[in-house]
């Protein structure tokens, strides 16, 4: 029998007025997903400094209920994002550190016996959350992996042939360092695609790394989010509002063909030997979609499409040996793509 995450979270009287001081959770009416990105956006700043388009783009794939993958060296605040993100949604967050002897039992849970009840009872490994981290997902054996990925892709892990469903809004945010390959597992083409996103943190600018430099001095503790004033700016049934409110987003003719062209295009590019597939095109749909919402329109514009293309693409493409040898990166293959893809008007 399935066994559901029972997590409880505060819920606002639906007579509420709506103030100045009301949280944007609290509200109701058309734009809610535009409030609350931007109210969620704004805690998350408290945190991070910089990082906007990363942000932006980790709050889509949360209302896209999708995961993200996270590639940048050590020290980009990656963990940091995704634990202040947690808190500014109200979501029971964990990290999992992945290690070459880490087992599948491990994230998923295992049965144990109860000598006081006299029976093998389940206990839960750290899936059962809202927002998990799983960081440098590429040290960790291709079993473990694959345990993780089978728990994304189905919401729900199965344990001696009982499922046990994981939270309604579990998202996996795993980390890599581009840097360092050895003793590393890198993750396949057909895993990476199980991922909605591949975003890329890199260094912050100078004036952003001097404001970081000026909080740590005026003594910031990033083990301590709510000491930096963190707080909660949505939560698990407004998240989940603001995803149905997505599903209405309108889209005409012309953007379902140009989202296809786009898709065949990098089938067809000759620095390519695999490009997206139909699952690709449904996440620039979905994806798209978001960030329209996010920006307070009901309608999806090329625009949306061409912002979210490289999170959407980037790890989905495989490139031929010559261009990689030449320097070409998958990022510079879409940005040619989209230059010479006819934009509908």
């Amino acid at each position: 029998m399935g066994q559901r995450q029972s997590v409880n979270f505060y819920t606002p009287p639906p007579a509420m007025a709506e103030t100045a001081t009301t949280p944007a959770y609290q509200m109701r009416g058309g734009g809610e997903v535009q409030r609350v990105a931007e109210a969620i956006t704004a805690e998350v700043h408290k945190a991070v400094v910089g990082q906007e388009e990363t942000i932006e783009n980790a709050l889509a794939g949360l209302f896209a209920a999708g995961h993200v993958l996270l590639e940048g060296v050590p020290g980009t605040a990656k963990t940091l994002l995704v634990r202040a993100l947690a808190q500014a949604v109200s979501a029971d967050f964990k990290r999992i550190q992945f290690t070459p002897d880490l087992m599948p039992s491990d994230i998923t849970g295992t049965r144990i016996f109860d000598q006081r009840a006299g029976e093998f009872v389940f206990r839960p490994g750290p899936l059962f959350t809202g927002l998990l981290l799983a960081d440098e997902i590429n040290r960790t054996p291709p079993k473990t992996q694959a345990a993780l990925l089978e728990a994304m892709q189905e919401h729900r892990v199965t344990i001696d042939g009982d499922p046990y469903d994981l939270s309604d809004i579990f998202m996996v945010f795993a980390t890599q360092n581009p840097i360092e390959f050895e003793g590393t597992y890198p993750l396949p083409e057909a895993q990476l695609d199980r991922f909605l996103l591949k975003l890329l943190v890199g260094y912050p600018g100078p004036q952003a790394e001097e404001t970081v430099l000026r909080r740590y001095h005026d003594g910031f503790d990033a083990n301590d989010l709510a000491a930096a004033g963190v707080r909660a700016a949505a939560d698990v049934p407004t998240i989940q509002r603001c995803r149905a409110e997505i599903t209405k987003v309108r889209v005409e003719d012309a953007m379902f063909q140009y989202i296809a062209r786009l898709a065949a295009a990098t089938r067809e590019h000759r620095q390519v030997v695999l490009g997206a597939s139909p699952r690709a095109a449904i996440a620039l749909l979905q994806v798209g979609k978001a960030l329209a919402a996010m920006r307070g329109r009901d309608f999806l514009i090329p625009d949306d499409i061409k912002a979210i293309a490289p999170a959407t693409l980037r790890h989905r493409l495989l490139l031929r040996p010559e261009a990689e040898i030449e320097g070409i990166s998958a990022d510079r293959v879409i940005e040619s793509i989209l230059d010479g893809l006819e934009v509908p008007r």
